[in-house]
């Protein structure tokens, strides 16, 4: 779901390391293979939009501080991704065989080499979120060379109240690839289902660039009235 209509994103760039912003190592999971499924829009978050996300939900992120999203200041974006695998780790087919699920390293190399021009733009604060558990999340966060946090919602509580897609693969139970803009608690623009997942946080910076979010207390963010 992307509603109201923004941009395409751009073709995606021949290598993850095209501009100076970034400093992430290559992996194998950097490139995404051509023949990826792509998820189609189930409508499953049309109810975010414009929705104020509910206070006194802590969730703890890499840099050890237990963060209130609704409380956050000013702009920010919170990208939620399923999982991110360990480097030396072979990716199960079964995995590249769901759609949108291929992608997570990718997607946080895009918000990382964006930061710059995201910031530009009025983004005050960028978090990843997952529901794996924040110390495996900060060796990920450290291996990357981040430049923001990943917030662990390890116990669904976040997802559930928002009532965020979630699936299960294997054990474990995951968030769909989503994308929120939040200004000052309030979800002002919704990217879902996100694909391809490299181009995530360029798909963010063109849609400020042409429908820039209106401050004070106003709507915003392709929620006018």
């Amino acid at each position: 779901m992307d509603q109201p209509s923004s941009p395409n994103p751009k073709d995606s760039p021949a290598s993850v390391g095209a501009t100076n912003d970034d400093t992430l190592p290559p992996t194998h999971e950097d490139v995404l293979p051509n023949n990826l499924p792509e998820p189609k829009d189930d409508h499953a978050c049309d109810h975010l939009w414009g929705l104020q996300l509910p206070g006194g939900i802590l969730l703890r992120s890499t840099s050890g501080t237990a963060v209130d999203v609704s409380t956050l200041p000013g702009l920010s974006v919170i990208f939620c991704y399923p999982r991110t695998g360990r480097p030396k780790d072979p990716i199960p087919a079964d995995w590249d065989a769901i759609p949108g699920a291929r992608g997570c390293t990718p997607q946080a190399c895009s918000f990382n080499r964006t930061r710059s021009s995201l910031s530009d733009l009025g983004i005050a604060h960028i978090f990843g979120l997952s529901t794996q558990d924040s110390e495996y999340q900060r060796s990920c966060k450290d291996r990357l060379q981040l430049r923001f946090d990943l917030l662990s919602d390890a116990g669904y509580e976040f997802c559930e109240k928002l009532r965020l897609p979630m699936f299960e693969w294997r054990d474990m139970r995951l968030v769909r690839r989503i994308t929120l803009l939040v200004q000052q608690g309030r979800v002002v623009w919704v990217d879902y289902p996100v694909f391809p997942a490299d181009q995530s946080a360029e798909k963010v910076v063109e849609f400020l660039k042409n429908q820039p979010i209106i401050s004070g207390k106003g709507a915003g963010c392709g929620n006018e009235e």
